[in-house]
């Protein structure tokens, strides 16, 4: 990413040389044009993006705020976080001799990453397929890379008409911006598709929900300059001005807007599908916890300790059983909890109970089930757990999405219903259809391995 940065001006050269010698120094030179969104000392010095960094840039018809995602397994719960708040995916794989195999094998990061995404929403995703030069712009390696993905983007629910990709030299600027100069005349030769960024200039802006109720998942929290806390993240729904009180949810604690920010910018308000960072006053910044939901006065998100969720079961080994301790996030909420009760499965077409109270959930199955929140390991021996702000899917896709993790392996998602104990008042062909999961027809072999963003 810190090469486009640089193709399209928001990194100048003083600061691609500073990056470029501070990275020699320590060893880490490959690693130079990372260095623009891996801002940290642990990151740099580890070579490996660990949290979320924010950054804009602008094509010829679109202004893109770019979520820099972790892509190692052991901070999955970071790049579900980042995630969340996308609405398009940029998916940057290795084509090196060996890489891309490994990172798209059963339990590669590749496979996850990719049915991540789809849990959460996005529908639209650029793949680059990089370090061809690697391979001597081989176009047979891009081809079999591009066939590998394009099977298993559908099998996971994307689209083909949505589903793009392009060849790319990310260290050398091949196909970012252009395929100018000698280091693409191999690629010339056989390719003369668009460049990275005219894909990207080609997304299609989601259709946002200004006229709901404001719905502000934090995803940070840090010390403003001079008074008040910032936190930011992306509203998911509604209109957020300065001099508004809100709600912070799970609690009743309120908090007033001081400003809002968005893309260096001071604005006077904000709309659904911004990413912004609110600094608030009149209110003590313990009372602000990241995965907490900011609202209207009188319009207050929901909170649930129990429900119940109609999930889709992934590529899992292991049974999911009654009682199963798992993690469940939702937005940058990571919370433990159990699958309390199986109350069962249902036909992949239409929604039908097939056979309740199953003593246990394989892979590829559909399910109604029940989720308990259990109480946090730091909580005192019999607490009671706090609950979780989220709303019916059928109210607000992007506040009713859920995934669910185990041991380190995502092993659902899917949406949470009303509490009604009727399983007919939504077919699971139409909560797929919501969702974005495809149709599960009998022959299929959905999510037949794991998943990559």
């Amino acid at each position: 990413m810190g090469r486009l940065l640089y193709e399209l001006g928001r990194v100048d050269e003083k600061k691609r040389i500073a990056n470029e010698r501070a990275s020699d120094k320590i060893g880490k030179g490959s690693f130079s044009w990372a260095w623009e969104l891996d801002g940290t000392t642990e990151e740099r010095e580890r070579g490996i993006t660990m949290d979320v960094a924010m950054q804009t840039m602008a094509t010829p018809h679109r202004n893109i705020t770019i979520l820099d995602a972790p892509g190692h397994k052991d901070f999955i719960p970071n790049m579900i976080s980042g995630a969340s708040q996308a609405d398009c995916a940029l998916l940057v794989v290795d084509a090196g001799t060996g890489e891309f195999e490994a990172g798209f094998e059963r339990g590669g990061q590749t496979r996850e990453h990719i049915v991540l995404v789809r849990s959460l929403g996005v529908s639209q995703v650029v793949v680059a397929v990089n370090k061809l030069d690697q391979v001597g712009w081989a176009q047979s390696r891009y081809e079999d890379v591009v066939s590998q993905l394009k099977t298993f983007l559908v099998q996971s629910g994307f689209h083909p008409a949505k589903t793009h990709f392009a060849p790319v030299g990310a260290m050398a600027g091949v196909n970012l911006l252009n395929r100018d100069g000698p280091e693409a005349e191999n690629l010339r030769q056989w390719y003369n598709g668009p460049t990275l960024v005219e894909l990207l200039d080609q997304l299609q802006p989601p259709t946002r929900d200004i006229t709901a109720p404001l719905r502000f998942p934090i995803s940070n929290v840090f010390k403003g300059q001079g008074s008040g806390t910032g936190v930011s993240g992306r509203i998911c729904g509604g209109v957020v001005q300065v001099g508004e009180r809100l709600r912070i949810r799970p609690g009743d604690e309120t908090a007033i807007v001081k400003s809002i920010e968005t893309e260096d910018k001071v604005v006077p308000w904000a709309v659904a599908g911004w990413n912004v960072t609110l600094y608030l006053t009149a209110v003590d910044p313990i009372h602000l916890d990241i995965g907490s939901v900011l609202c209207p006065m009188t319009q207050p998100i929901p909170l649930a300790s129990v429900f119940t969720a109609r999930i889709i079961v992934f590529d899992i080994q292991v049974p999911i059983l009654s009682g199963s301790s798992v993690e469940l996030f939702h937005h940058a909420h990571d919370v433990p909890a159990s699958i309390s009760k199986l109350t069962a499965t249902l036909d992949r077409a239409s929604g039908a109970p097939i056979k309740k109270n199953p003593r246990f959930l394989t892979k590829g199955t559909s399910a109604e089930v029940q989720i308990t929140i259990r109480p946090g390991a730091m909580s005192a021996y019999g607490s009671r757990p706090q609950p979780i702000p989220l709303e019916p899917f059928s109210v607000s896709k992007e506040m009713g999405r859920i995934l669910i993790r185990r041991s380190g392996e995502t092993i659902a998602a899917g949406e949470w219903t009303t509490l009604a104990q009727s399983l007919h008042k939504c077919s699971l062909g139409d909560f797929r259809h919501r969702a974005g999961y495809p149709e599960l027809n009998q022959g299929s072999q959905y999510l037949e391995g794991r998943r990559n963003y």
